[in-house]
Order: C-alpha cells, then sequence, then structure tokens
C-alpha cells in the first residue's frame, strides 16, 4: 500500500474543531463557525472582515471575502467587489454563491504583503515508510486584486524565504520557517491520534502583519 495517499478528510470543521481543541495550537487557529446568517452578522460585528469557505472543497473556489464599510458592506468573490448598504442585501449576494452547500465563516486576517498582495505559505508534510517528512515549504502571492494566493487562482510561487523576507524583514525567516515546522509536526501529531491513517498533509499558513503565524487551512490532499 502506498502509505503517502493515507487517509482523505474532506471537511474543514472536522480538522479545523480538532486542531483549537488542542491548547498549544488554538491560538494559532482563526476564530470560525460554521456558516449560518445569524452566525455571519455576529462574526461581522466581531472581526470586522471575514473569509467564507466551503467546508468541502480547494483552490479557493467559492471562496468570499465581506468587510464591514461604514454602515454597508464590501462583498469580494473572485475579482469582483459589490457593496451593499442592508444586511439583507449581502445575504442576497452570500447565498446565490453558496449556493445551499454548508460553509465556513473564518475571520479575515490582515495577512503580510508584498506589494500591496497578501501571500501565505503551504507546507507538505509527507509520511513514507512510517516516518513524517517535510516535502516543501513555499511562499504563495495573489494575483492583483485577488484575496486569495491558490496558485490555480493565478497565484505566484516562491520560495518560503523570499516571502517572509519581503512581506516582513529578512531578520525573522529562520525563526518564523521554525515555528511553522513546529506547528506542522504538533499538529500532524495531534490529528494522527485523531484520524488514524492520514499519510500527507498540506497546511496553509498564514503571517499577519504584526508577524503572528496563523493555520488558516489543512489539507488531506495537497497538490
Amino acid at each position: 500500500m502506498d502509505e503517502t495517499l493515507g487517509r482523505q478528510l474532506a471537511s474543514k470543521w472536522l480538522k479545523t474543531n480538532a486542531l483549537r481543541s488542542h491548547p498549544g495550537l488554538a491560538r494559532h487557529i482563526p476564530p470560525t463557525s460554521l456558516y449560518s446568517a445569524a452566525g455571519l452578522r455576529r462574526m461581522l460585528s466581531r472581526h470586522g472582515t471575514v473569509v467564507l469557505k466551503p467546508v468541502r472543497g480547494s483552490g479557493g473556489h467559492g471562496a468570499m471575502k465581506i468587510s464591514r464599510q461604514g454602515q454597508g458592506y464590501a462583498f469580494h468573490y473572485m475579482t469582483n467587489t459589490r457593496t451593499f448598504h442592508s444586511f439583507e442585501g449581502l445575504l442576497g449576494a452570500v447565498n446565490a454563491t453558496r449556493r445551499g452547500r454548508p460553509y465556513l465563516i473564518q475571520k479575515g486576517i490582515r495577512l503580510a504583503t508584498i506589494d500591496g498582495r497578501p501571500v501565505d505559505y503551504r507546507v507538505k508534510y509527507v509520511k513514507t515508510n512510517g516516518t513524517w517528512g517535510i516535502r516543501a515549504m513555499v511562499g504563495k502571492i495573489a494575483r492583483k486584486g485577488l484575496f486569495v494566493t491558490n496558485l490555480c487562482r493565478g497565484g505566484t510561487q516562491v520560495s518560503a524565504s523570499y516571502g517572509i523576507r519581503h512581506s516582513l524583514s529578512a531578520g525573522v525567516v529562520g525563526a518564523k520557517k521554525r515555528q511553522m515546522r513546529e506547528l506542522t509536526r504538533t499538529a500532524t501529531q495531534w490529528l494522527e491520534e485523531r484520524f488514524p491513517g492520514i499519510g500527507q498533509l498540506g497546511y496553509d499558513y498564514g503571517i499577519d502583519r504584526n508577524g503572528h503565524i496563523w493555520i488558516l487551512e489543512v489539507n488531506t490532499r495537497p497538490h
């Protein structure tokens, strides 16, 4: 059996809940809830900006970003931005995009940027012959005008060192890469205890403008 294929866990909600139950990892998980209209109103009131993404899916497909803007709301989907003066109008746009699918609401993280474009990081962790090891650690810079960094959405892949150096500073490159490696090992051990049989994981990390590292998502079928 090819151990690296491993068990698949499609639900982002399942993995997020597992990670935030770890006392050391919880501070690295953005506040997240299952989608509901009341939940969206509450999260927007509390955080100002949220990201909505399908419970199941990858590649940034279906992701939306919503920000409070004065008395109204800015709704970002793909390359389009629309403004709504009422919460009811916003809900109409969200539900038209959601099409009845279950979604997560996640606090929007103000990621560090390069030339105004958000950058995040993918760490690919694979189990081979019983031993886990990092196969890749790369940065992804969003295409101009987009908030998602996915390469299939026009994002640009760079080395993790390049991303950290140019969005934060050269002096923190080693520390941030080391912290992502440590978080990956801790999170994987925790997930493997709860979901035996996983064999490969793709961690999406964001580093905010204050240098705090967030685990944005974990995939069991990383590209």
